[in-house]
C-alpha cells in the first residue's frame, strides 16, 4: 500500500433520469421507423443496455465497501457554452429541443427519454467539476460516475448512447478556462472513442491514445493509421487489437506506446475515458480486475511524473453490473493509494497456488 490519496467520485442521482425504453412509443420520425425495423428483425427481446441501474450498481458496491480516502460530490450541469466548445450550435439546439419528449437520434439505437437531456448535462458537468476540482488541488485525483456516457458523441451527431461527449467537454474547459496547455486522453473503453478522436483530430494541444477492439467491433474506427491531421498529426494514437486481448496486452500497449508518448508530450492533466467493458464478462476482451488495476496504476503513474497527480476518469461503458461496479471500485482503490498487483497469464496465479498446495503429496519424506 503506497501512502493514501484524496479521491473525489462526482455523482448526481439527476442521472439516473435518463431511461429510454425501446417498449413504450417514440417521436414518428425515419430514424425510428429504420430503428423498428432492425428491432424487430432480431429474434430476441432488445433492452436498452445503458440503464440507470449501471450507476445504482455502482454506488451500492461503493457504500458495501467504502474505500478510505474516497469522497462525494455533486458538480453543476453544463452550460451551453461549455457544450459548445465541442459541439455545434445547430447540433445543441436540436438536442435541447428534445427535452421533455421521447425520441430515437440514431439508427445505432442511441435514444432519450423526457429526462434525458438533464442528465446529459448533469453527466458532461460533472465531468468538468472533476477536472476543476484537480486542477485548483481540492483534491488529488477525481472519478466522474457520470451517464449517459460520451466517448462516442461527435461534434454534430449522437452515437452509441452517447449524447455530450463528457471528457471533450472537459478537456475543452480546461483549455479555455483552467489554464491547461497540453492535455492527455486516454480511452481504455472496449470501443473505440470515436468521437473524442474528431473532436480533437487537428488540435497539437491534446494527445489522444486509445485502445480498443478492432474494426469491424463498433465503430470501426480506430484503425493503426488514424493519427490526426493538420497540426494535430502525430497527436493521436489507435492501438486496435483483437477479440479476446487481456491483460498482458493491454499493459504492454500502455507501457510500450503510452508511457513513452507521454514523456515526450508531458501533460498538464491527464484524462481517462474509463470503460469497464475490456472486461470479459461483457465478452469482447479478457481483461480482469488486476488488469483494470494495473491500467489505473500506469495512468496514476504519468499524471505523477508530469502533472502533480492531476487525474479525472470518466465512466464510459460496462454493460455487466457485477463487473461494471468491481472494476470501478478497483479503480478507485488504486486511485486512493491501493497496491497493484503483478500481472499474469490469466490462471496463472492459479496454477502456482495449485502447485504449492499439493507440492507435499508429490515430495519424499
Amino acid at each position: 500500500m503506497v501512502e493514501s490519496r484524496s479521491v473525489t467520485v462526482f455523482y448526481d442521482e439527476v442521472m439516473l433520469g435518463h431511461n429510454p425504453q425501446v417498449d413504450l412509443p417514440f417521436l414518428p420520425s425515419r430514424v425510428e421507423k429504420r430503428v423498428r425495423s432492425i428491432l424487430g428483425g432480431l429474434n430476441f427481446k432488445w433492452d436498452y443496455p445503458e440503464h440507470p441501474g449501471r450507476l445504482t450498481a455502482i454506488m451500492d458496491l461503493l457504500k458495501q465497501e467504502p474505500i478510505e480516502g474516497v469522497q462525494f460530490q455533486s458538480g453543476s450541469p453544463a452550460t451551453y457554452e461549455q457544450l459548445g466548445r465541442v459541439h455545434t450550435t445547430t447540433y445543441l439546439d436540436h438536442i435541447f429541443s428534445l427535452a421533455g419528449k421521447r425520441a430515437w437520434l440514431d439508427s445505432d439505437t442511441t435514444a432519450v427519454s423526457p429526462e434525458s437531456i438533464s442528465a446529459a448535462s448533469s453527466a458532461a458537468g460533472n465531468a468538468i467539476a472533476a477536472v476543476e476540482s484537480v486542477v485548483k488541488g481540492e483534491t488529488k485525483s477525481a472519478f466522474a460516475l457520470v451517464r449517459p456516457p460520451g466517448h462516442h458523441a461527435e461534434p454534430v451527431r449522437a452515437r452509441g448512447f452517447c449524447l455530450f461527449n463528457n471528457v471533450a467537454v472537459a478537456a475543452a474547459h480546461a483549455q479555455a478556462k483552467l489554464g491547461c496547455e497540453r492535455i492527455l486522453i486516454v480511452d481504455w473503453d472496449v470501443h473505440h472513442g470515436n468521437g473524442t478522436q474528431d473532436i480533437f483530430w487537428a488540435d497539437p494541444d491534446v494527445l489522444f491514445f486509445d485502445t480498443h477492439c478492432a474494426a469491424p467491433f463498433y465503430p470501426g474506427s480506430g484503425n493503426l493509421n488514424e493519427v490526426g491531421a493538420g497540426l494535430g498529426e502525430g497527436y493521436t494514437a489507435n492501438v486496435p487489437l483483437p477479440e479476446a486481448s487481456g491483460d498482458i496486452a493491454m499493459e504492454k500497449a500502455f507501457r510500450d506506446i503510452l508511457i513513452p508518448a507521454a514523456d515526450r508530450f508531458e501533460p498538464d492533466l491527464v484524462l481517462v475515458s474509463a470503460g469497464t467493458d475490456p472486461h470479459h464478462n461483457d465478452m469482447a476482451f479478457n481483461l480482469s480486475y488486476d488488469g483494470f488495476a494495473a491500467l489505473t496504476g500506469i495512468v496514476q503513474g504519468i499524471a505523477d511524473k508530469h502533472c502533480d497527480g492531476r487525474l479525472v476518469l470518466v465512466l464510459e461503458g460496462g454493460y455487466n453490473l457485477t463487473s461494471l461496479a468491481r472494476g470501478v471500485h478497483t479503480m478507485l482503490t488504486v486511485m486512493a493509494g491501493g497496491d497493484v498487483p503483478e500481472l499474469m497469464e490469466c490462471g496463472l496465479r492459479e496454477v502456482m497456488e495449485a502447485a504449492e498446495f499439493h507440492r507435499d503429496a508429490f515430495e519424499e519424506e
